[in-house]
């Protein structure tokens, strides 16, 4: 047995994996990613892959980038943890700073947390905990979307809307007004396979008034993610819909939550996924991409008003009851902090035009295959979308075509994942045209030659 054999047992043996049936792991003959360069992880026996997933859609700059990697070795060699309660270090204040700094307008203060999960979590937390202290204890509902997804956490799970993540664990949520998917709706009313449509924009904004208009008096906050669902398959939203979202939650006296775990950090072509439609939002919650793929990190924005609202004398139930022993790492906030100054150059989000319009361009080689129900785009993030061209219907779910495209791609040198009956690309930002024509390639070679039924 070499090491990789051996590893390979002691993973199945010891580690149980997120999101993974461990009775079949190993099916699929798994990866251990020994190392990693630029836009490309390598498996322990040298074998190269593009790293059409970002690790999980949270590395921007790719591997080992030789100013993320600094930043962390120069604090490394200052200190490695140190608590933020009761205290503070350099790289947390600068962090929070800075991105203050680069947020929507009105977002003025930052709190710190380890995943995206807990930063929505802390979102709901201040929004409820927020009407109780200016004296509106009865605003507490979270009106919510179908196909939402916001993080593992109880409360996190609360807010979201995939019933294959979440239905197991409703004994232990609490309860919310959910409207429709706008991606779902644009598909199913409007037969706009894309999600791109005025007039389904129109209908999924006429629902939320009306519940807004009906239950505004005891609604805390909608809660969204930043004009796609991630991970409900890419889902875009059809333009408009932040916005006015946004317009009604201000008519209606209601928070606005936007969740840019995802979309945050050049995603989707810019900066944060608000900007294009000139969303303010009244909380927003980042993630992945805020350290440049290196540490787990996240943050809690709020604006001025929410966090004047915890303000008073010393003690008592209108302090923020919330945090963790990591909260405001410094390596972290160290390595984010020089992910902030590489955008800042300018140079990543000005080469994102031209790769975005490499990507849509590649895709319309996907759009008319019978083995091909829909294929979507938001900014860096893209799906296709398996069916079996026998019955034009997806996959049984147990069937696992989607993760035998996925093996065959890896074969042939690109890494990526299904979400559900869709095969993604989050590739780095870091990527070249040339490479984003290597993953299509890859994955039309793959979906073609009979990795499907």
């Amino acid at each position: 047995m070499d090491e990789r054999q051996q590893l390979q047992a002691w993973d199945r043996r010891y580690f149980w994996h997120p999101f993974t049936q461990m009775q079949s792991f190993g099916d699929d003959d798994p990866w251990i990613i020994g190392h990693a360069e630029g836009n490309y992880v390598y498996e322990l026996d040298g074998r190269r892959c593009l790293d059409a997933i970002a690790s999980l859609w949270c590395n921007i700059h790719g591997h080992r980038h030789p100013r993320l990697d600094a930043a962390l070795a120069a604090q490394l060699g200052k200190v490695a943890h140190s608590t933020t309660l009761g205290a503070s270090n350099p790289p947390a204040i600068l962090l929070a700073k800075a991105l203050v700094e680069i947020s929507p307008r009105g977002l003025e203060h930052c709190f710190f947390s380890e995943d995206g999960a807990e930063a929505v979590e802390i979102a709901v937390k201040m929004a409820a905990h927020y009407w109780r202290n200016v004296g509106r204890p009865e605003k507490q509902i979270f009106v919510t979307l179908e196909n939402a997804y916001h993080g593992d956490t109880v409360g996190a799970v609360s807010v979201g809307g995939i019933p294959l993540f979440h239905e197991v664990y409703g004994h232990l949520l609490f309860p919310t007004l959910r409207l429709p998917s706008p991606y779902g709706l644009a598909r199913e009313r409007f037969a706009a396979p894309t999600g791109d449509s005025s007039a389904a924009a129109a209908a999924w904004l006429a629902e939320l008034e009306s519940l807004l208009a009906a239950r505004g008096h005891e609604i805390a906050a909608l809660i969204l993610e930043a004009g796609i669902q991630g991970a409900a398959g890419l889902l875009p939203f059809s333009p408009g819909i932040l916005a006015g979202a946004q317009a009604l939650c201000r008519r209606f006296d209601c928070l606005l939550i936007v969740d840019e775990v995802a979309t945050g950090f050049g995603r989707s072509g810019k900066l944060f996924a608000c900007e294009w439609e000139d969303v303010e939002p009244d909380l927003m919650a980042l993630g992945k991409g805020l350290s440049g793929g290196y540490l787990p990190l996240a943050a809690t924005l709020a604006t001025a008003a929410v966090y004047r609202s915890f303000l008073a004398p010393f003690g008592g139930a209108r302090q923020f009851y919330h945090g963790h022993t990591y909260t405001g790492n410094p390596l972290a906030c160290a390595v984010a902090l020089e992910n902030l100054a590489i955008f800042r150059e300018g140079e990543v989000l000005a080469q994102l035009p031209a790769k975005i319009a490499r990507l849509r361009d590649g895709l319309t080689a996907f759009r008319d295959q019978p083995w091909v129900g829909a294929v979507r785009q938001f900014g860096m993030m893209a799906a296709i979308e398996l069916r079996n061209p026998s019955t034009a219907q997806a996959y049984p779910y147990g069937e696992r075509v989607e993760y035998q495209v996925c093996r065959q791609a890896r074969e042939m040198g690109v890494y990526t994942r299904p979400l559900g009956d869709a095969i993604t690309i989050v590739p780095p930002l870091s990527v070249t045209e040339e490479e984003i024509d290597t993953i299509l390639t890859v994955l039309h070679t793959a979906m073609s030659q009979g990795s499907h039924p």
